[in-house]
């Protein structure tokens, strides 16, 4: 990939997928031949799990990620267990996921591993900070774009995002969609004293006063509006949402007073469900939204193969995604085939 070189001048790297099947893992796979090539040591661990080699939803095989000598990994007890390669045990954390305690690790051989970190973002940032005390070049996470997750991509310096055929298979669609979730990636960063107690909110819609004070509002979610509306607003117009925002509350928000005044903020952009014409809606009246954490998109990879056997035309696609988002777009496994 052109671009490694620019990927060490950061600390951190996501790898994150529109959807599933879009080359998340063959991008992540990519990237470790290439630092061993360069013989640069990476720290990988992800959001959730990842790695297995049968993709559990749509029940079709994917390629497992590959760990080289002297690569540093996070994962659970349940799948250091299970793992195809010797390790030497760095640290055992004291707190423990649904598959168990993450152990931090040294692959001592070549192999390959099932990925189960952190599961929300607080953590992820404690994880990532505590695997630079062992010097790698670079820290990376296997990203996803879940609701289920309060993990976040964006606590990494920088992010490349898969796209392709599983999301879409008209390829005009396909960019369209691609190029929405750029314009929510791109979103401001809300910058405060009391980001991370904010980022610590595990549910919740609270509001935030001039004092910068928070008030949770007794509202679970989004999903829970309908008797509690009137309240949104009653310590001033500047909300936290710790879940996902969607069509609805944009909707009831864009009708108040002072619409203009009113500012949102979320964990990152992947809680952001909202379909494009509401999110427009809301910000064409004056509404803000903002983001705790943000990162820095470097590049885009396009898997042009469904799941179904349906192929996209890669150069096209590549071209169209390039225009649109004025970002490097590749092809990886067409990379690797030309460079065989």
């Amino acid at each position: 990939m052109p671009f490694i070189d620019d990927i060490l001048k950061h600390k951190s790297l996501s790898i994150v997928g529109t959807e599933k099947n879009t080359g998340k893992t063959v991008c992540l796979n990519y990237i470790l031949k290439r630092l061993v090539e360069k013989n640069k040591i990476p720290a990988i661990t992800s959001i959730g799990i990842d790695g297995e080699s049968l993709d559990q939803v749509t029940n079709t095989q994917k390629p497992e990620i590959e760990l080289n000598y002297n690569s540093i990994f996070v994962t659970s007890e349940k799948h250091f267990a299970t793992k195809s390669i010797d390790a030497e045990i760095l640290d055992v954390s004291n707190r423990k996921t649904s598959l168990g305690r993450l152990i931090t690790a040294r692959a001592k051989s070549k192999g390959k591993l099932i990925f189960s970190g952190p599961p929300e973002t607080v953590w992820l940032k404690e994880v990532i900070k505590d695997l630079t005390l062992y010097k790698p070049d670079i820290v990376l996470v296997d990203g996803a774009l879940s609701r289920k997750s309060f993990g976040s991509p964006s606590v990494t310096d920088s992010m490349i995002l898969t796209t392709g055929a599983a999301l879409s298979a008209n390829m005009q669609t396909l960019v369209k969609k691609t190029a929405y979730l750029y314009d929510l990636i791109k979103l401001k960063q809300w910058k405060s004293d009391i980001a991370d107690t904010l980022l610590g909110i595990e549910s919740g819609l609270w509001a935030i006063d001039d004092s910068n004070n928070i008030h949770d509002l007794n509202i679970p979610s989004v999903f829970l509006l309908d008797k509690a509306v009137d309240n949104l607003l009653e310590y001033g117009n500047r909300l936290f949402i710790s879940g996902v925002i969607n069509d609805k509350i944009l909707d009831k928000l864009r009708i108040q007073a002072n619409i203009d005044k009113t500012e949102i903020i979320v964990r990152d952009f992947t809680r952001i469900f909202a379909g494009q014409n509401s999110l427009n809606s809301f910000l064409d009246k004056g509404g803000k939204i903002k983001v705790l954490l943000k990162t820095n998109l470097m590049a885009v990879c396009v898997n042009p193969l469904a799941p179904n056997g349906f192929l996209l035309d890669s150069e096209k696609l590549r071209t169209l995604l390039n225009k649109k988002l004025n970002l490097p777009v590749y092809d990886i496994k067409k990379i690797s085939s030309e460079e065989l």
